[in-house]
């Protein structure tokens, strides 16, 4: 029997080329039993008048599918679904409904699922307006060179590094660029062997409070500070003390006089963007010694450094091995990238690889050359040169609009803005009201432990958004709070 042509349809929304497409819809056909062993399928002239594609790209997509036995080739006769092509398991149906006997509320041992949400509209690249933190430009980010190093990975001679399970350890490039380039650039100095990879700073925080914290023991995170570090530390059932930040982000002398870590992000505050001058990083380090804690430095984003270069890591200038420094790429390349870093004394390390290991092994070996080689070809310098420059130039634009409209700057740095409306606005407010308008923007509130959280601050990003729609989008968010005032 012979398929017919007009029982193919191209899916509008589908994201591949045109001989992917055709490959699934012989493929989803076989694998769901529509198309049996023996029976012909169209030919590709017919095919591709059909679909109004290349007979090229159909003949193509027959021969792939040929190579990976879905379909055989009989000489002049056209193609056929393989008699030995792939088959889906069938497995009988159940005769009667499932029902859920288990009494989750009892069964659960721990959750997890009550976090401070910090999520963004799935469909957030449509506003015209996105002040949205973190998300990548696709028109700064070097696409070509990117795929290039990911071609490079899969290539034969990166085979081990691609397949390989190497169980605790990391790609030896990788850690040999970072331990030779990238922490030089913040001053710290170390072995392969006090290095360990990460999926990103966020897993590299989450092993750093499991092998630190438990519940005897008492962390100290900044106010306001990022709540995805502050959901982890209460997953460890620690004593959490939330410290408010100074004008220059922690101050040490605001510290409880007992505390085993401190968690801090001295060079970027969260989300204030503040940065802690060096007699205040002295005095913490200091304090460290005399009191002997432990603190995590959190240094994200220290590349887009802003006006002024970036001040030495803590863990520069730490010379008791009381820092435990973290990392990341996912911020200057792109967020799903999930790739970072950990540095601190091997002992930590130890321990540190030994958790990964029982937990997920270690970050994909592809990304983790691929990545290799985008930092050691200079392709990620060149990157963030132009990251840097193309962000000056929006924050510049960002606070003249600001000025211009009366808003209260209270901190920038990196690739943000923290700013605060007047008393009494309920800024997660204007931020839903604004969603009519195409403008994205961050409530403050999410930032704050629990309490009496503020209600008037925001943050305003400019990664995402280009610096001539800038203007517009503060008019408009402006003219919300204008609205806001007068109720």
């Amino acid at each position: 029997m012979a398929i017919q042509a007009d029982s193919f349809f191209f899916d509008p929304a589908h994201q591949g080329t045109l001989q992917n497409q055709i490959r699934e819809l012989v493929t989803e056909g076989i694998l769901a039993g529509r198309f049996r062993p023996g029976e012909r399928i169209p030919s590709s002239r017919k095919l591709a008048a059909h679909l109004g594609v290349s007979r090229i790209t159909v003949t193509m997509a027959y021969t792939d599918l040929v190579a990976d036995d879905y379909l055989t080739s009989r000489g002049r006769s056209g193609f056929f679904v393989s008699p030995t092509a792939p088959v889906p398991r069938h497995f009988a149906p159940q005769t009667s409904p499932r029902t859920d006997a288990v009494d989750w509320s009892r069964a659960l041992g721990q959750r997890f699922s009550d976090v401070t949400s910090m999520g963004k509209p799935e469909n957030w690249r449509a506003f015209r307006y996105p002040f949205v933190y973190g998300q990548a430009d696709p028109t700064l980010f070097d696409h070509q060179n990117w795929r290039g190093c990911t071609m490079m990975a899969l290539g034969q001679k990166d085979f081990p590094a691609l397949t390989d399970d190497y169980f605790e350890r990391d790609d030896p490039r990788l850690v040999e660029y970072i331990a030779r380039h990238t922490l030089p650039r913040r001053g710290i100095l170390a072995r392969p062997e006090e290095i360990m990879v990460t999926l990103g700073a966020q897993n590299a925080l989450w092993l750093a409070a499991q092998i630190l914290l438990n519940q005897r023991r008492i962390a100290a995170i900044e106010e306001p500070g990022y709540p995805g570090l502050r959901d982890i530390l209460n997953q460890t059932r620690c004593k959490l003390v939330p410290v408010p930040i100074g004008r220059h982000g922690l101050d040490p002398d605001n510290l409880p006089e007992r505390v085993d870590v401190v968690f801090c992000s001295p060079s970027h505050h969260c989300p204030t963007g503040s940065t802690m001058p060096m007699p205040q990083r002295q005095a913490l380090l200091s304090l460290a010694g005399q009191r002997e804690f432990l603190i995590v430095e959190d240094d994200y984003d220290f590349e887009i450094a802003g006006r002024k270069p970036p001040l030495p890591a803590l863990k520069s200038l730490d010379r008791e091995g009381r820092v435990i420094y973290v990392g990341s790429f996912s911020k200057s390349l792109f967020p799903g990238l999930r790739l970072g870093y950990l540095v601190g004394p091997e002992p930590f390390v130890r321990e540190a690889r030994a958790l990964r290991g029982t937990v997920l092994r270690h970050p994909p070996g592809l990304t983790q050359r691929a990545a290799a080689y985008f930092l050691s070809l200079g392709y990620y310098d060149a990157l963030i040169r132009r990251l840097g420059n193309t962000y000056a130039e929006r924050r510049r634009v960002a606070i003249e609009a600001i000025e211009a409209h009366g808003l209260v700057v209270e901190g920038e740095g990196g690739s943000s803005l923290w700013l605060r409306a007047a008393e009494g606005i309920d800024m997660q407010k204007v931020a839903r009201q604004l969603y009519g308008e195409s403008v994205l923007i961050e409530a403050g509130h999410p930032f704050f432990a629990a309490g009496a959280k503020p209600r008037n601050f925001y943050r305003l990003a400019y990664s995402s958004i280009s610096a001539e729609r800038i203007p517009e989008g503060i008019s408009r968010l402006a003219a919300a709070l204008r609205r806001e005032s007068a109720i």
